[in-house]
């Protein structure tokens, strides 16, 4: 049976605030999908309800045809990786110790750390180019390298999916482009993403689909290449914008904001 990942018309309120209004998606392996809109369109919303950490008012979201509810959490967290927005630690730990959080949903209660738990964070750090750092105390970090750290933790994770929230967000463009780069590795490698995204050429570029919310609802769903046209932009984040090429590769080009 092909894994998915599947949110079916869900609602969210948040007390008499609907941020969700009957919005769908599914995640396979082997895809990155895009999940972009205008800042307060319900990305992070549907993200945390996706990675059952907000319950819908209305609507499911299944992983592999059950419900995540019902599914124990040691089994869940095993299936799905969730990377939040928000990069604060609170704890003293070193970088090594931080990554190597990601593999607590694979070890019995009891046990120590395995040969497979050490090279899966080894295998993380190399991947966000964090090695140098392992022995560092995460607090005396900028804001870019805990980034990458925590993203190391999530691939750490090895997860079927992938949930992250912008995890783009302060990296210079050397490391932001090695952070898709590895995606795209590890979609290949059969497991699936969803990213919710600001860089709109990024998306265009390494997502294989994107969804666009418009307060809370589905605009557009579909290839970059049809989501993310002039008109759509237009629409979903009241810009003027230009989509061209550089070098063969799609580039997104905000050029001001409509009246």
């Amino acid at each position: 049976m092909t894994q998915v990942l599947e949110a079916r018309n869900i609602v969210l309120d948040y007390g008499e605030r609907r941020v969700l209004r009957g919005v769908s998606l599914a995640v396979r392996p082997g895809e990155i999908v895009a999940l972009i809109g205008a800042n307060g369109a319900g990305k992070s919303s549907l993200l945390k309800t996706m990675a059952g950490l907000l319950s819908p008012t209305d609507g499911s979201v299944t992983l592999n045809g059950q419900r995540i509810e019902r599914i124990e959490r040691r089994r869940l967290c095993r299936e799905i990786a969730y990377l939040p927005q928000d990069r604060a630690v609170h704890w003293p730990l070193s970088v090594r110790q931080l990554v190597a959080l990601g593999r607590l949903p694979h070890r019995e209660l009891v046990a120590g750390p395995t040969r497979a738990d050490a090279d899966a964070v080894q295998a993380a750090m190399a991947a966000m180019d964090i090695g140098n750092l392992a022995e560092r105390p995460v607090f005396d970090l900028s804001g870019g390298e805990r980034a990458r750290v925590l993203l190391a933790r999530a691939i750490a994770q090895q997860a079927t999916f992938m949930i992250a929230d912008e995890p783009s967000a302060g990296l210079d463009p050397a490391h932001e482009l090695t952070l898709f780069a590895r995606l795209a590795c590890i979609a290949a490698e059969g497991r699936g993403i969803v990213i919710a995204l600001h860089d709109l050429s990024l998306a265009a570029r390494f997502c294989h689909r994107a969804l666009l919310l418009r307060r809370g609802a589905t605009l557009a769903e579909g290839e970059p290449g049809v989501v993310l046209t002039p008109s759509r932009l237009a629409e979903g984040f009241g810009i003027r914008a230009e989509v061209t090429e550089v070098d063969g590769r799609p580039i997104v080009v905000p050029l001001e904001p409509l009246c």
